[in-house]
Order: C-alpha cells, then sequence, then structure tokens
C-alpha cells in the first residue's frame, strides 16, 4: 500500500476556537454581533471570486437578524462593463494574457458607492455586505468575515459546475479562457484586496467543499500561517489527466484506480496548492500563498523575497507518460519576451528529473546540427493546419533516459518529454507560460484541437541550443560538492543561465542540509521514509516519504535529514535560489 500522503496537514498549536457547519458558524457569528452591542451594526463578508456566493445567502444569512443584505457585486459595473475595461489583458488569445494591476475598487464606480454607503447608515439594526468587493463598499466593517478558497477547486467549478468567472457572462465558454481570466486578472486583483485586509479578518471562512464551510477566527488564522512559515511543511497535492497522461502515479500514490489516467501531479506549486491547517476537530483549507504573502521573509528569505516579492519563485510537479504518450513538443520565453508581451518578472526555466523510468524513457531536447529556423517552422506551420504530421525525427534530438538524470532545459530551449517516464519538472513558478509548437495530431480531453503558438514560438526558439551544445551543457551535469562514507553531495544544475539551483544529498543515515539563505523545495527521489529533524529543537520531527514534495522554511537555516526507510542508502534532491 502507498505511503504517499494525500490530506498533508499542519496541526496548529495554540488556537481559541473552530467552527464547522452553518448552524455552529452561524451561532459563533450571532455571539460576537450580540458583543458589539450597537444599534446600528456592519458586517462584511468578502468573497473570493468563485465563492459560492448564492449558498452564503441561503445557508449563513438567514442564521442572522439581518435588517438589510447587500450583495456586493451587483453594485459594481455590470457583467459587460468589466469585460470590456479588462478586455486588453485578456487578449483574444485562447491561453496567454497579460498580467493586471487592477484593484476590486476599480470596478465599483463612485456615484453608485455613494448611494449604497448613504442607505447602510440610515438603517437601524444589522447589515450584511457580502461578495467581491464587500469591503469596498463596507471598508470599516464592525465584523469582517474573509471566504476564501482554493485556486484548484476554482478551476474544478469552472469544468464541473460551468461556473463563470466573476462578473461575466461566460458560464458555457471554455475552461481555458476561464481561467485565463482568473490567471491575468480576478486571482491577482482578489489577492490584492486580501493582502490590504489580512490584519483586520475577524473570523476566516472556509468554503472549499460544498454546504461544508469551516470557520476559525482571524488571529488563530494568522498565527497557524507564522507557524507553518517556521517549519517544514507540504501543501495539498492535486491531480489532473491529460491527452499523455500515464498510470504509475495512479497506482503508487493511492489514486482513484477507475480514473482513465493522471498525467499531472501539482505536490509543490504554492501558487497553486492549498495548505491544510487543523485546528483541533476542525480543518481548515486556504491558498498556500497565504503563506507566501505574510511571512515572506520568514518562508522565503530576505533575499529571495527582495528579488521575487511575495511569490514563490519554484515549482515541483509531476509529469506522468508511464502507459501514456508524449508530452507536446514545446519552447519557454525569453524573459525579455516575457515580460515585454505578459507583464511577468521572469520565465519558466525548467529540468527533468527522471523520477522512474523504463527501456524505451526519451526526451526530445535541442535541435539536430543545420537546423534552421525557416525550415522548422515551415514544417511546424504545415503540421498544424492538419493532415501533416510534423517530422519530428528531422529536427529534434532524442536521448534516452533512466532513473535519476536530470535534464536541464533553460528557456528558448526546445523540449519534450517522451513515454514510459515519470519526471519530476523542477522549474521557475510561472507555468502557465508555455508555447505548444506540435502535438502530435491530439485533440484535447475536452474534444477541442489543443493550441499550438507557433508565432510564440518562432521569437523564442533558439537554434544554437543544438546536439553539441545540449550534450555539454544539459545532460546530468553532475558535480560532486562533498563525499564521506555516510554522505554524497551533487550539483546536478540547474543551467547556469537558470535562477536555481539543485543539489542532491545521497546518504545513509542522517545529512545535514542548509537553507542557503533561499527556501528550500525538496522531494525523497529514493527511499521509501526519511525524517526531518530541527538541530535546534526549533520544529518537531517532520517525517516524508518517497516522491513527496516538502518545503523547507528559509528561516530554518540548518536542518538534518535521517534515513528512516528499508534502504540502506536514500537520496532527496533540493532546490534553492542562487546567492543572488
Amino acid at each position: 500500500m502507498t505511503t504517499y500522503d494525500l490530506e498533508p496537514e499542519v496541526k496548529i498549536h495554540q488556537f481559541d476556537g473552530a467552527w464547522a457547519g452553518y448552524q455552529d458558524i452561524g451561532a459563533e457569528l450571532l455571539t460576537a454581533i450580540q458583543k458589539k452591542n450597537n444599534k446600528h451594526i456592519v458586517v462584511a463578508i468578502e468573497c473570493y471570486p468563485g465563492t459560492r456566493n448564492e449558498e452564503i445567502a441561503a445557508e449563513l444569512l438567514p442564521l442572522l437578524p439581518v435588517e438589510k443584505v447587500v450583495f456586493a457585486d451587483e453594485w459594481a459595473l455590470n457583467n459587460k462593463e468589466v469585460t470590456n475595461k479588462v478586455q486588453s489583458h485578456l487578449t483574444d488569445d485562447r491561453v496567454f494574457g497579460i498580467m493586471s494591476h487592477y484593484e476590486v475598487s476599480d470596478f465599483y464606480p463612485a456615484e453608485k458607492l455613494a448611494k449604497i454607503q448613504a442607505e447602510i447608515s440610515a438603517i437601524k439594526g444589522l447589515v450584511v455586505v457580502y461578495g467581491t468587493g464587500a469591503t469596498v463598499i463596507a471598508p470599516t466593517p464592525d465584523i469582517l468575515i474573509y471566504a476564501d478558497l482554493a485556486r484548484w477547486e476554482i478551476q474544478c467549478r469552472y469544468r464541473g459546475e460551468n461556473k463563470p468567472n466573476w462578473k461575466a457572462d461566460n458560464a458555457n465558454e471554455d475552461a481555458l479562457r476561464k481561467f485565463k481570466r482568473g490567471y491575468f486578472f480576478e486571482w491577482r486583483m482578489a489577492d490584492r484586496q486580501k493582502k490590504k485586509l489580512y490584519h483586520q479578518v475577524d473570523f476566516l471562512l472556509d468554503t472549499n467543499k460544498k454546504n461544508e464551510p469551516k470557520m476559525v477566527r482571524g488571529e488563530d488564522y494568522r498565527n497557524g500561517l507564522k507557524q507553518v512559515s517556521k517549519a517544514p511543511f507540504r501543501v495539498v497535492p492535486y491531480f489532473d489527466a491529460s491527452v499523455w497522461g500515464g498510470q504509475w502515479m495512479k497506482n503508487n500514490f493511492g489514486l482513484d484506480p477507475t480514473a482513465d489516467n493522471y498525467g499531472w501531479a501539482f505536490d509543490g506549486v504554492p501558487e497553486e496548492n492549498s495548505l491544510y491547517m487543523r485546528f483541533g476537530d476542525i480543518r481548515i483549507e486556504v491558498p498556500s500563498t497565504n503563506v507566501v504573502n505574510h511571512f515572506p521573509n520568514e518562508l522565503l528569505g530576505p533575499k529571495v523575497h527582495s528579488r521575487f516579492g511575495t511569490e514563490f519563485p519554484i515549482r515541483f510537479d509531476y509529469l506522468d507518460t508511464v502507459g501514456g504518450g508524449n508530452l507536446s513538443l514545446q519552447v519557454h520565453p525569453l524573459v525579455e519576451y516575457a515580460q515585454d508581451k505578459f507583464g511577468i518578472h521572469y520565465t519558466q526555466d525548467e529540468s527533468y528529473y527522471i523520477l522512474e523510468a523504463d527501456s524505451d524513457s526519451t526526451v526530445y531536447l535541442g535541435t539536430k546540427e543545420g537546423t534552421t529556423k525557416e525550415a522548422i517552422m515551415a514544417d511546424l506551420e504545415k503540421a498544424a493546419e492538419g493532415n501533416y504530421r510534423f517530422p519530428d525525427e528531422k529536427y529534434i534530438n532524442i536521448f534516452p533516459v533512466k532513473k535519476h538524470d536530470h535534464i536541464l532545459i533553460p528557456a528558448g530551449t526546445i523540449h519534450c518529454g517522451g513515454p514510459s517516464t515519470v519526471v519530476l519538472e523542477i522549474s521557475a513558478t510561472p507555468y502557465i507560460f508555455t508555447f505548444k509548437l506540435w502535438d502530435w495530431e491530439r485533440t484535447g480531453l475536452d474534444g477541442m484541437p489543443r493550441p499550438v503558438h507557433l508565432e510564440h514560438g518562432r521569437e523564442n526558439l533558439q537554434l544554437d541550443r543544438d546536439t553539441k551544445w545540449v550534450k555539454d551543457n544539459l545532460i546530468n551535469q553532475f558535480e560532486t560538492l562533498h563525499e564521506d562514507n555516510d554522505s554524497k553531495v551533487e550539483r546536478t544544475g540547474l543551467h547556469e543561465l537558470e535562477f536555481i539551483e539543485t543539489q542532491r544529498h545521497w546518504f545513509k543515515e542522517t545529512v545535514t542540509v542548509h537553507t542557503n539563505d533561499s527556501v528550500n523545495m525538496l522531494n525523497l527521489v529514493e527511499g521509501t521514509s526519511a525524517v526531518v529533524e530541527s538541530i535546534d529543537d526549533s520544529f518537531a520531527p517532520f517525517e516524508v516519504h518517497y516522491g513527496e514534495t516538502f518545503i523547507v522554511p528559509a528561516i530554518v537555516g540548518t536542518y538534518q535529514i535521517r534515513n528512516t526507510s528499508d534502504s540502506k542508502e536514500v537520496a532527496v534532491i533540493q532546490a534553492f535560489v542562487r546567492n543572488l
């Protein structure tokens, strides 16, 4: 049986109270309202876009002695006005947009605000304002509740429930376009508002599960995030099918055996993953970006924070093609292109660490010597028109790979994962910026042609990454840094053009690891289990299992990892931001 933990959680040590279910939550809020002992009380429920507002209205509000209910969204610009306002950031592309810098308040006209605020002021009794923008209408409420949920849950609602975007008439729109609107516009806007409200929040409301709300006091929520930021932890993994997806993760991570495949596993992407915090009998789920946003120096380290702001710059995810097919042939943008076209600060430099492989496992990497841009692009364009197979063997190198190989892929390098392989993808975080060039004549799981991005690809494809250069620079560039009778430390990458350093630690009993003034992301790539231990008792021993990604905050400094498996030797791969 698998030991991979699908529901990792952090046990919060000190808290006053937590509640589950609308009845108990309503009772606690009623107590808080009564303690105010005011004739005029305003409760604001600020809702992250994607929250089921109708559920709050139907299940929670009737439990409170409300004199007036205000649904904030109705006082914003109408759907068409919002879409028109943000259209230049959404673009006409199905996948890519431009990072927006909007605030929630930008969508609430001053005259509308003045009108509703005057109406609220005139009410004697309890007024509840809820929705996205509740705290624009009521910026200083007597009680502030923040209704939060994970981005993966939002995406599932887009796909499975035909949930529209905020202020959009797009319930039946392509899920990729919904995701794009969330990524480039809504989530950025909502995160800015969430950051502003952080210290004001009286109650955090977890709205991830339908009709199963959880709530914790704001002070306990903040203390919980602080605790998380100072010790090793794992984010909550999620898994998704793909057109090339395989069977290995399903069979080894305890996933649904009836699923067709699992091509993706996101088990180390704080931008996407959530975090479980256990308050006694109640488990609260929040986006793991909440920790990044409010404890960046502890988590990321001051040097990394100064370079990347409150963005987690490293990501680990899995690509499973065991029993599946090739990944798409693709390339990632150069930094200046990403900045100019999409408004992002850095690009998706990446690497493939080979966790599992078979005799036919391969990677496609770099162009063959003598390839010209005119020739390769002409054949890619012909293939994109249909009824023509792109002759990859003519242009692209194919290399066999085995377990523990590490393939480096700086931006601009054409690449593709081959069959029968489990790849631990170690990369910079801007994960959405992949230019597909050829997808083996496949359609997506939605039946639509998978988008290719040839014009973007043309501008970024680096043809000097040819056969010799790839062999000399990108395949198994291992360097032994230390070796004794018990342990061996190797630098495995990434390429000097990439800001992430990776080191592999082999050890029989224990190894001492340094955070190097950076957040560390690690994965146990050999052995069944290990325990991460503090050298000064600042955190409790933290157990990890084969294939699990875990995070060690920069503030930890130095720590030990101890072999607790049956194997005589185990290995972890460690990623951190190079000294800046």
